[in-house]
């Protein structure tokens, strides 16, 4: 039977979660790095630290996945349930770990936030599938695709925005700016609420046959569906799967190396060691917090160019399905554009060590994340 259309009210309360959704993704990926660099990490040793994204991305999308397509609580649905306990885990997860006091604290968080944020965004994409007929599946992604846009770069400019609002950028050894837990308290508040407002503005339908998805359940197994996924898969997404097991190269790179890579040769405002300086010594302390404001400060607008892939991103997907609503699109040629782009983007960005080429880098990044 075809689902019923939903009114722009419906579909944007259904929608308006991933903007919390966004804000925990760009202030992780835009300023994690600079959390570890703060608390003493060294360059080669961010990577590492950086490992539990992909990996709780591997174990935590599926496992929710399969869990979500079978679930059915009384009162708050099949997909809620996930919003709600990974907004709650995100959002407190945000607001302390700015606080950390050491590298171990730090990374730990890292893990259950990118472990949360998952837990809250996998559902999310199940929803629409749940909730949207045929007919209006593209206008969800529109607004969707605008929301995630949006949300990516205001969280991206917040630590930027808190600080010329007239909050430090200074800081003690080992010690987070005020700038930047400001901006992480908000990013938590903003995902919290935006969550709720989802969870509570917005209905799910339940099974038709109840006995019958209690007994499905009761017969499903997730390793024997994921199994049957992977043998079952087309042939266009075992090639679409390698394109995107190279396109996370760049990308991962980008969020773990970006602040440390740009801050040093593009700023010229690497993050000073704190183990170089005698801080007993006025001049060698003072040394040391001239060069840790120009990092701090230097972060933020990394962060902030970083937050143009988001709105690059937004516009080009937008145009894509207005386009492709009316003429007809070879779908492997625009891919391969957006490839491109986003490979000339990663290039230009160590080619021109001036902050303001950073920005057509990050818009070029843009396409291919879009």
């Amino acid at each position: 039977m075809e689902k019923r259309k939903l009114s722009f009210w419906e579909i944007w309360n259904m929608s308006f979660g991933f903007l919390g959704i966004q804000f925990g993704f760009a202030l992780q990926g835009g300023f994690m790095s600079r959390i570890f660099q703060t608390l003493g990490a060294e360059k080669d040793a961010i990577p590492a630290l950086w490992i539990a994204a992909p990996l709780t991305g591997l174990l935590v999308q599926p496992i929710i996945g399969y869990l979500s397509d079978n679930t059915w609580h009384s009162r708050l649905g099949r997909r809620k349930p996930y919003f709600l306990i990974g907004a709650i885990l995100s959002s407190f997860t945000l607001f302390f770990v700015p606080y950390s006091s050491t590298l171990w604290i730090a990374a730990g968080f890292l893990w259950i936030l990118d472990a949360s944020i998952n837990v809250s965004m996998e559902p999310f994409r199940a929803l629409v599938a749940d909730k949207l007929p045929d007919s209006q599946r593209s206008y969800g992604f529109v607004l969707q695709t605008l929301i995630i846009g949006i949300g990516t770069w205001i969280a991206s400019n917040l630590p930027w925005l808190v600080s010329n609002l007239g909050f430090s950028d200074e800081a003690e050894p080992g010690v987070l700016p005020d700038s930047v837990k400001i901006a992480f308290g908000i990013g938590a508040l903003v995902f919290l609420i935006s969550i709720l407002y989802t969870v509570l503005t917005t209905k799910e339908t339940p099974p038709k046959d109840m006995e019958a998805f209690k007994a499905m359940k009761k017969e499903n197994s997730f390793f024997k569906d994921l199994f049957t996924s992977l043998r079952t898969m087309t042939s266009t997404m075992k090639k679409l799967g390698v394109i995107q097991f190279f396109s996370w190269f760049a990308f991962f790179t980008m969020w773990s190396m970006a602040t440390p890579a740009l801050t040093e040769f593009v700023y010229n405002a690497p993050a000073p060691n704190a183990k170089e300086f005698n801080m007993t010594i006025p001049d060698q302390k003072l040394a040391f917090d001239t060069a840790n404001e120009l990092y701090q400060t230097a972060s933020n607008s990394v962060g902030s160019a970083m937050g143009l892939y988001g709105l690059s991103s937004m516009a080009f997907a937008l145009l894509l399905t207005f386009y492709a609503a009316k003429r007809q699109v070879n779908r492997k040629y625009v891919h391969l554009f957006c490839l491109l782009a986003g490979g000339l983007g990663f290039f230009t960005m160590g080619l021109f060590p001036f902050p303001i080429y950073l920005n057509i880098s990050f818009l070029l990044i843009g396409l291919s994340w879009g």
